[in-house]
């Protein structure tokens, strides 16, 4: 059984899926858990505050707010994101800039938010949520897909930056989980004509994955525990079979990955 010792946590998207259950496992753990999202949503044993991961003074607000009342924050766990996808040439270029403020932006204001207090305190995990979608680039989810990238190449450089003020940072790269992520999506199906249909299939395989996928508990305790280690790799996927997919991209040529992802996601 998982054991916070009182550690003091807060959660961006703990609204729902894999950010409410990571939410909830960490509150049974006996951590003071503080999730920040739009959506007003009391659980128990978790605190909610109100706000929005694009809007810098709310995230500003929101980790004053868990400073005040708890002295610091042991762990930032970032959950908070949405899909779009289409065709990149059909995709509108405001829907595309809100796909990476809110994911990438997003996570980038919360961190600039927490870091001093966890730079002066010498101490705190930074966990960001990405996708198997940043390693292995899913087709007709470009700009997803690109987002998740930019996440893990952001942890990768922010852990050597905060490495010696005892500050860990981890991405966490869940592959298909079955939330409300999916019904969520904003989803562009013009040029599906032109593209031969293509994109409305890609999509429906990438969502039938998905609805069968890992349950949402199962990342969220996963995720948990991965935060309460007392060290953390730069990034890691979430199951054995997305573990061996990341490794395979590593060893691959990226010419036989390109086919076997088009065969996949975009044939």
């Amino acid at each position: 059984m998982l054991s916070a010792n009182g550690k003091v946590v807060l959660i961006t998207g703990g609204s729902s899926g894999i950010g409410l259950e990571t939410a909830r496992c960490l509150a049974q753990a006996g951590a003071s858990v503080f999730e920040m999202s739009r959506r007003d949503s009391e659980k128990p044993g978790v605190t909610h505050i109100s706000g929005d991961v694009t809007c810098e003074p709310d995230c500003a607000a929101a980790v004053k707010t868990v400073i005040e009342k708890k002295g610091g924050i042991d762990i930032l766990i970032l959950c908070a994101g949405f899909g779009i996808s289409g065709a990149v040439e059909f995709t509108k270029t405001e829907d595309a800039r809100r796909q990476v403020d809110v994911n990438f932006f997003g996570a980038v204001n919360m961190v600039k938010a927490a870091l001093p207090y966890m730079r002066k305190a010498r101490n705190g995990k930074i966990i960001i949520i990405s996708s198997v979608a940043g390693a292995i680039p899913i087709p007709f989810q470009t700009f997803y897909s690109v987002t998740k990238a930019a996440l893990n190449s952001y942890a990768g450089a922010l852990r050597n930056e905060v490495r010696p003020y005892g500050i860990s940072v981890c991405a966490i790269m869940p592959g298909d989980i079955s939330t409300g992520f999916t019904a969520a999506r904003v989803k562009e199906t013009e040029g599906d004509r032109e593209y031969g249909g293509r994109i409305s299939r890609s999509v429906a395989r990438m969502e039938k994955d998905e609805q069968n996928g890992m349950s949402a508990a199962a990342a969220g305790r996963y995720i948990a525990k991965m935060s309460l280690r007392s060290s953390l790799p730069p990034s890691m996927a979430i199951g054995l079979q997305y573990k061996f997919f990341t490794m395979l991209v590593r060893l691959l040529p990226s010419r036989l990955v390109s086919r076997l992802v088009y065969g996949m996601y975009a044939s």
